[in-house]
């Protein structure tokens, strides 16, 4: 069947399109995920579902790159295409980095900038009152569609031309989360609301699923893209050919999520 790929995070709003593109174009991709019982965790489970595999796709599962030595260790001399983020240097997503970099030099890394999906948040907001709440709505963000990282990936892992490279890829513009709201909205045919939440109040919907370091920074960072939007690149169209989807075509693309 030709190069097999493990697709860590593989039934995940990204991996599950990184497996569909291989399939597509009949190479051997095999999902890992914690639902369907995979645990990168486990060196034995890990170790048998890289059997025979060439390459590794890589969502990371954890806040913490406490496990990124063990893990990359049986990544070695394979092709890896890790999922970073833009913020790689100051954040555990770098020590993944240098972890995999020690055990094998055919490596892509994909700096996405935030998640369009990670606005699934919003969704019992917008369905029990049309109203959300949110720190800093003017924080203007370049946010990426999934569709878009899962076809840049599958470029790196199919290709030659993007080994040792270093991907930063964002959506086509930087718009307010008020405006990501109001095109949700537009996706459903709803009236929907803003209001800013406290920095007290975001901060512990904010710990309900990171550590208060983690928590500062973000909100910290949220109010910085106020004034300085977060970064725009043309890296998707130019490894896939295709402009990258904007935040508008993402909410038509989940309006059921929300509806």
């Amino acid at each position: 069947m030709g190069e097999s790929t493990l697709v860590i995070g593989g039934t995940g709003n990204i991996g599950r399109h990184v497996v569909d593109g291989l399939r597509e174009q009949g190479l051997e991709a095999r999902p890992m995920s914690r639902r369907s019982g995979g645990d990168v965790s486990d060196p034995p489970a890990l170790a048998a579902a890289l059997d025979g595999v060439d390459s590794v796709f890589l969502i990371w599962p954890f806040m913490t790159g406490e496990l990124a030595a063990q893990v990359a260790s049986q990544f070695a001399g394979r092709r890896v295409v890790y999922v970073s983020a833009m913020s790689a240097e100051s954040g555990f997503w770098g020590e993944v980095e240098a972890a995999i970099r020690e055990v094998t030099d055919r490596w892509t890394f994909l700096r996405p900038s935030g998640f369009a999906t990670n606005t699934l948040g919003w969704a019992d907001q917008i369905k029990d009152a049309a109203t959300v709440r949110l720190p800093s709505p003017g924080a203007r963000r370049s946010l990426i569609h999934e569709r878009d990282i899962a076809d840049v990936a599958v470029h790196a892992l199919t290709g030659h031309a993007h080994l040792g490279r270093t991907h930063v890829i964002t959506g086509p513009e930087a718009i307010s989360q008020a405006a990501q709201v109001a095109m949700i909205g537009a996706a459903i045919g709803r009236d929907l609301r803003v209001e800013e939440q406290p920095r007290a109040e975001a901060r512990q919907a904010v710990l309900a699923w990171s550590s208060p370091g983690f928590a500062d920074t973000a909100l910290d960072y949220w109010e910085s893209l106020v004034h300085t939007p977060e970064p725009v690149t043309r890296t998707v169209e130019e490894v896939t050919g295709s402009p990258a989807r904007g935040y508008a075509q993402w909410a038509r693309d989940h309006a059921a999520d929300f509806s």
